[in-house]
């Protein structure tokens, strides 16, 4: 007995009664029930499947396989049913959802269509966007601009969204935007008068008005077509108050009205840019001053005279930083680098991390690091003349800084 769908004319929060027929268990922990009718959507068409629960317990999905609806629970749960009389509860919110966004896809495809003479060839409704792929290389944004406006004009028209079933009704009589289905009985052609005809599987509203508002949020390529993101019933409501509460914050940040945060925020990065240009020079001075005074102090030269001091012969140079993080560690090393030949081991200890350089010709540092980073459980990469890496305990870090000296 094949189970009887109410999931087109049913979308209510309110109980209906229904009766399981079996439960089978399936592989991941996993059971179906079959019902007599049920009023729970199968995933399809690219709409995913309705949620809800039978006699309390929730649905995992809900499919359909060789004619039959599949109820998906945990297997856990199994011990909760049994075959007889049940009370199937709709997910109303989540069908809401789904039958708003196909309407409106629907309705954006045919407007797209018309428009632009591109035809959609996929949609996919996420849990935060819904897509659509359009056979068209770009869609401008002023194009997308129009779009919408058309698709809100639509809606805030109220076309009647009618269902045709074929048979009875002949479907060569419909001006299909999608090609026809080759193993369907009958066809369900959903139209949405002067707007779109297109057959589908899905739940849909009953005239365009109910959709609301569809905001398209933008378009990429996407393998030689156009990749359309949108949105639209109280998605765009969430979406809209979002960015509203954000602009609060942001236009309180900047102390500027929420309609001019746009330029307040790009004169503060061209700011801070300027003041970032400033700050890198200042921390290569800083970076070449500790340098010299590395060099110096190995060099047997006291950094407080003045004098630079040069090695009269390559030196290894290990230094252990208890309070710069890599990056400064990084820029005195390049630095010190540039002044003399020798070998630099400088670790930071507050990132557990080290790096090393050469200057020194015909000097691998691969070779010369390897047993001690192995030693102490280190882990790195390199080349002969820079080599950096971390470790996970800074007791392995001092221990490798102690094996080098």
């Amino acid at each position: 007995m094949k189970t009887i769908p109410h999931y087109y004319d049913y979308s209510s929060a309110g109980p209906f009664k229904a009766a399981i027929l079996e439960i089978n268990d399936l592989a991941a922990e996993t059971s179906a029930v079959t019902l007599d009718a049920s009023i729970f959507y199968p995933e399809g068409g690219g709409q995913p499947a309705d949620r809800g629960t039978i006699n309390g317990v929730p649905l995992l999905n809900v499919t359909e396989k060789d004619g039959e609806i599949l109820h998906i629970i945990s297997r856990e749960n199994t011990a909760q049913l049994a075959p007889g009389a049940a009370e199937l509860i709709l997910d109303i919110e989540r069908r809401r959802d789904h039958t708003v966004h196909h309407t409106g896809q629907h309705l954006l495809s045919g407007t797209i269509l018309r428009m632009t003479g591109a035809y959609t060839l996929s949609m996919h409704m996420g849990e935060e966007t819904c897509t659509i792929d359009v056979a068209i290389k770009d869609l401008p944004a002023e194009t997308l601009v129009a779009v919408e406006d058309a698709v809100q004009t639509a809606i805030e028209e109220d076309h009647p969204v009618k269902i045709h079933l074929c048979p009875p009704e002949n479907i060569l009589d419909f001006s299909l935007r999608k090609q026809i289905p080759q193993v369907e009985e009958v066809i369900r052609v959903v139209e949405i008068q002067g707007c779109d005809f297109s057959p589908c599987c899905g739940t849909h509203l009953r005239s365009t008005g109910q959709i609301g508002v569809l905001r398209v949020l933008g378009a990429e390529k996407y393998k030689g077509m156009t990749r359309v993101y949108f949105i639209a019933g109280r998605r765009v409501l969430r979406d809209s108050r979002l960015l509203r509460q954000n602009a609060e914050i942001v236009s309180r940040a900047l102390k500027a009205p929420a309609a001019e945060t746009g330029a307040a925020v790009c004169a503060l990065l061209e700011k801070t840019s300027k003041r970032e240009q400033k700050l890198k020079v200042f921390q290569e001075e800083d970076a070449m001053r500790k340098a010299h005074a590395l060099v110096a102090t190995f060099a047997g030269v006291d950094a407080a005279s003045g004098e630079s001091g040069e090695l009269r012969e390559p030196r290894i140079i290990t230094v252990s930083f208890m309070d710069a993080d890599m990056e400064e560690t990084l820029r005195v090393g390049k630095a010190a680098q540039s002044l003399a030949a020798a070998v630099l081991v400088l670790a930071s200890e507050p990132e557990v991390k080290f790096a090393a350089f050469s200057s020194v010709k015909d000097f691998d540092l691969r070779s010369a690091l390897k047993d001690a980073l192995d030693a102490n459980h280190g882990r790195g990469g390199g080349g002969s003349s820079f080599f950096q890496g971390m470790f996970e305990k800074l007791e392995d870090l001092r221990a490798f800084m102690a094996a080098v000296r």
